[in-house]
């Protein structure tokens, strides 16, 4: 017997992504005319990756297959496994949407959310990484693994096929961030530049951390293991992490130990990194 309730809540989640794109759809095309305006030497650039697109997908396919091709891929095969990825995997537009969202929310130095697709390579990298685990979950796996090497070639970020990561995630310069195989990171969360999420050894199976929602990673942190960071954990810059991290709880140093309690329930969404902040509150 069908859940005719469960039906309708999905339904209606489905509709409230729907508009949600359509929404900031509408805002790039308003903001890409604005720069045009304000900067004709971009008109053609803005031109060819927004306005001469009738939908968010579109224009992310074309923006990103042209970053990712080279002599062995052309721009039109990369383009067409984005059209793969967005028809097999309709849900991905819903989160590049709201990792639209996020940087624009949390990052300080991003003014609109056309700077967020057309210069933000952590937001690149991401949506990079949603075709790269498209195609793994599809068993096209080598070429899941090439969509990585190109990734990581082209934005410095090396995000293995597998890895599972959700929606409204900001991962901030993102130069030299390494996330593992069987690392999943929840819905919501903040990673800097030069963080790695990885492994203790070679070792099979599930190895890599489980990164709950609301987190922030600082700059240069590495968390190592089969461990969980819980939910609005925060780790300070640098800090090496080898244990669990409890909900709500600031670690900080090698090996990581607790320092205080997070001054929001949710650290991604501040991105506030000064752990001494958070030392009163332990």
């Amino acid at each position: 017997m069908v859940n005719t309730f469960a039906v309708d809540i999905i339904s209606a989640f489905d509709w409230g992504n729907n508009i949600m794109s359509s929404q900031i759809w509408q805002r790039l095309r308003s903001e890409a005319e604005s720069v045009i305006q304000r900067e004709p030497l971009l008109a053609s650039y803005v031109y060819a990756c927004v306005l001469n697109h009738n939908s968010l997908e579109s224009a992310l396919g074309f923006i990103l297959a042209n970053k990712l091709s080279d002599d062995v891929m052309p721009a039109i095969s990369v383009g067409e496994l984005f059209e793969f990825a967005f028809v097999t995997s309709p849900e991905l537009i819903h989160d590049a949407a709201s990792d639209i969202l996020a940087v624009h929310e949390r990052d300080a130095a991003t003014r609109s959310y056309l700077q967020a697709i057309l210069f933000l390579k952590g937001f690149q990298a991401i949506q990079v990484h949603r075709l790269a685990h498209c195609l793994w979950q599809n068993d096209r796996k080598e070429l899941a693994l090439f969509i990585q090497s190109r990734n990581s070639q082209v934005f410095g970020v090396d995000i293995h096929p597998a890895c599972r990561i959700g929606r409204g995630i900001m991962l901030d310069h993102a130069t030299g961030i390494v996330i593992g195989e069987t690392t999943v990171i929840d819905d919501n969360v903040s990673i800097l530049q030069q963080v790695t999420l990885g492994g203790t050894g070679n070792e099979q199976g599930d190895r890599h951390p489980k990164i709950k929602s609301g987190v922030l990673i600082a700059a240069g942190a590495t968390v190592l293991g089969n461990i969980t960071v819980g939910e609005g954990a925060k780790i300070g810059a640098g800090s090496v992490v080898l244990a669990d991290v409890a909900p709500h709880t600031t670690v900080v140093g090698i090996p990581a130990t607790e320092s205080g309690k997070p001054n929001s329930e949710a650290p991604a969404e501040t991105m506030q990194q000064n752990f001494l902040a958070d030392s009163d509150n332990g």
